[in-house]
């Protein structure tokens, strides 16, 4: 039996996971985004997490708002020290608005569309890099990112849904609140950081030019990655991870991985979910 001491030295984790069937259609000006499966993929990361020793935090739908995951991020923010690991999981819509800031290559931010407004990625950077520099972040994102997905070569097949906030909404929203969303890049622009970010790495489930599949029971990305854990057999680090999601998944959707803040080599060489 560990002292309390010993238990101090150990690694902790905490794993939040945010899953949104639908929006609030008042503040998307009458578009409710429906979806089936992203609150099942909420519950069945949070359970893989658990099994995986994280204290979890599971928010769903309507209570998905910005302060609300904002709140989780701070609440974690504050636990968590060197050596310790965030996880964080995200499905439902993706979207994207124009960059005023010219950090985005394609001029425009990607967002995560969270039931009360859309929350820019550069919002996310800005709460990452509360954390201590050495946490561990891990990121799985099962949603489009892309307004250039109407060049897919494939389209859905009737009745499939994606992941993705309709480019038309997504223009009338932003033209809507422009000068709020303007007002707050501006904002993010004046609060970099030191430079000392913690090491971040980043599973999502396609490619800036692709959509992310809904289904019946979990999203197709986070149905394959559970198909590729299974149940925790599976071996290698996040980067063979990442590679055997994405052999199993379709060649309309093919699973990105992108790291930000330099993840140490060890931090990637682990059995993903390692504590």
């Amino acid at each position: 039996m560990l002292t309390s001491s010993e238990e101090d030295l150990m690694p902790a984790g905490l794993s939040i996971h945010v899953g949104l069937n639908n929006v609030d259609p008042r503040a998307y000006d009458g578009w409710d985004g429906q979806l089936v499966a992203c609150e099942n993929d909420a519950r069945d990361m949070a359970e893989l997490a658990r099994g995986a020793g994280f204290d979890d935090t599971v928010i769903l739908t309507k209570d998905a708002t910005v302060d609300t995951v904002t709140a989780a991020l701070r609440q974690a923010a504050g636990k968590l020290k060197g050596g310790d690991i965030l996880l964080l999981t995200y499905s439902g819509h993706g979207g994207q608005m124009p960059d005023t800031d010219g950090d985005e290559p394609d001029e425009l931010d990607e967002t995560l569309v969270f039931f009360d407004r859309q929350f820019l990625d550069d919002e996310l950077h800005r709460e990452f890099l509360r954390f201590h520099q050495d946490v561990r972040i891990l990121t799985l994102l099962d949603c489009c990112h892309s307004g250039t997905a109407t060049e897919l070569v494939d389209t859905p097949a009737p009745g499939e849904a994606v992941r993705l906030m309709p480019v038309l909404k997504q223009q009338q929203i932003f033209e809507r609140d422009k000068a709020f969303f303007q007002e707050l890049q501006r904002e993010l622009r004046s609060t970099d950081g030191d430079g000392r970010e913690p090491g971040v790495v980043l599973i999502s489930a396609c490619q800036d030019d692709q959509v992310a599949m809904d289904g019946r029971v979990n999203g197709k990305f986070t149905e394959t990655l559970l198909r590729v854990w299974n149940g925790g057999e599976f071996s290698g680090g996040y980067e063979a991870f990442h590679q055997r999601i994405k052999k199993a998944m379709p060649a309309t959707q093919i699973p990105n991985f992108f790291t930000t803040g330099n993840p140490d080599a060890g931090f990637l060489a682990q059995k993903p979910f390692t504590v």
